[in-house]
Formats: C-alpha cells, sequence, structure tokens
C-alpha cells in the first residue's frame, strides 16, 4: 500500500487501556498500564479501516510527571526550583504531563505516526509542558521530530572512572557494546590487572544498592556494561499558548 493513501486514511482521537492492550506487546516495556493522564490512538478510517485489522494502529499515553527530573531544572531555567517540597510537587502536576509510551504497530512504522502522534497531541493536554524521557533518541529521533527539544545528560564520575580503567587494561569504550567479548578480556586479564579492575567494579556498583554484592561473571558485566553505556535523554515542549502557572 502507498504511504500517502495510509496517511490520508487516519485520525487521532481519544483512546482507552483497551486500545493500549491490544498494542503493548509491541513496547520493549510489554507490561499492563498503571495511572495515567490520558491516552490518545491512530485509527484507520473509511475503506481503509477493514484493511487495517486491530482499528487501532499507534498510541500514546500521558501520565503525571515525576517529582523531580535533574534535565527539567535546567530546560526550565530551575522554574520549579526554590519551593518547599508540597509546593514543588503542586506546581509540577499543574503544569507538567509526561509522555510514557508511544507504540505504532509494527506494520506501519517508517511512516512518521510516533512523531505525528506526539505533536498532534501535545496541545491537547491543555498544559504549558509536555516531557519525556527516551532511549532511543539517536535511532529514531521521533520527539525531535514532533517538536520537543533533548537535553542529554552528562556522563556521571563514576561512570568515566570505570570507562578509564578499562582503558588501561586494554578495554576501549568502543568495545563495551559486546558483553561477552569483555567478559572474555576480563578472563584473559594478568592477575594484576584483574584485581586493579576487580576493585574499580566493585567501587563502581556501590551506587546500584543490591547489585554492589554481585559476583563476578558474565551476568554482572552485562549489568555493569548496561549502565555504562545507558544515555537516556531528556525532552521537553513548551505550549506556546501556555505559560508556568504558579
Amino acid at each position: 500500500m502507498r504511504s500517502c493513501s495510509v496517511l490520508e486514511n487516519l485520525q487521532i482521537t481519544a483512546g482507552s487501556v483497551a486500545d493500549y492492550d491490544k498494542l503493548r506487546r509491541y513496547h520493549y516495556r510489554d507490561e499492563h498500564l498503571g495511572p495515567f493522564a490520558a491516552i490518545f490512538v491512530i485509527r484507520p478510517t473509511g475503506v481503509f479501516r477493514p484493511r487495517a485489522g486491530t482499528g487501532v494502529i499507534g498510541v500514546i499515553v500521558y501520565s503525571m510527571p515525576s517529582p523531580a527530573v535533574e534535565l527539567r531544572n535546567i530546560a526550565t531555567a530551575k522554574a520549579f526550583c526554590g519551593f518547599d517540597r508540597q509546593t514543588q510537587l503542586a506546581l509540577v502536576n499543574r503544569n507538567i504531563r509526561r509522555i510514557s509510551r508511544v507504540i505504532v504497530e509494527p506494520r506501519f512504522r517508517s511512516l512518521g505516526l510516533a512523531a505525528r502522534l506526539v505533536r498532534e497531541t501535545m496541545s491537547r493536554m491543555n498544559v504549558a509542558i509536555i516531557e519525556a524521557m527516551g532511549v532511543m533518541g539517536a535511532v529514531n529521533p521521533f520527539f525531535e521530530k514532533a517538536g520537543m527539544t533533548a537535553y542529554t545528560a552528562p556522563m556521571p564520575s563514576r561512570c568515566v572512572r570505570l570507562i578509564e580503567a578499562l582503558s588501561t587494561v586494554g578495554i576501549e569504550e568502543a568495545q563495551l557494546i559486546d558483553p561477552q567479548k569483555i567478559q572474555q578480556k576480563l578472563d584473559d586479564l594478568a592477575p594484576e590487572k584483574a584485581d586493579f579492575i576487580e576493585a574499580e567494579i566493585r567501587s563502581f556498583l556501590q551506587s546500584y544498592g543490591r547489585r554492589r554484592e554481585m559476583s563476578p561473571g558474565p551476568q554482572r558485566t552485562r549489568y555493569v556494561l548496561s549502565k555504562l553505556t545507558f544515555r537516556p535523554t531528556y525532552y521537553i515542549w513548551f505550549n506556546p499558548k501556555l505559560t508556568i502557572s504558579v
């Protein structure tokens, strides 16, 4: 089917949890939906509807915002800082909604529908700010295509230290995407270098609760690398028709 004919026969409407459940298996967090603020869906219309199958080909879920987000303070010039906790929470809840899910049925991807869902529903939330956190921004920057601005957090000092330590024993940052190969390199280290890296890994894990007690091996290596390479991006959109309500 031609993409133009598809796009001409779609509409965005209010949705429900049942609509989300039809598509949630296509999201990397395939789980039941918790509390939410709103759901919108893309539905096929007209003669195209019978060919679409599910009746819902895209869904976006808006939730209440997290109380405190470091990059929000940067993006908003600390507009929500300097208040007592109760006042700050009230201001955040009054002015912000968070995009918590955007799912497009696989047959209809690469048509710009994720960006369309975001772009055409943000203003419907009737708040000053829409925000989102994404881990696939470099691969599919649909939040930015929809008009949101991206902010990336600097690498934590503990990550910098461990990456530098690994480099001193011949394990470079570009190699950190392959846990199996990294485990093999760790197993092959000479005793003195192995003891040095073990101490550095244990120091790194002190910031991760129960994970600090993980034993050396493939499972721990995968976990450590996931923390070294995970860089979520914060996205924000300011409603041009509304200002922050204090």
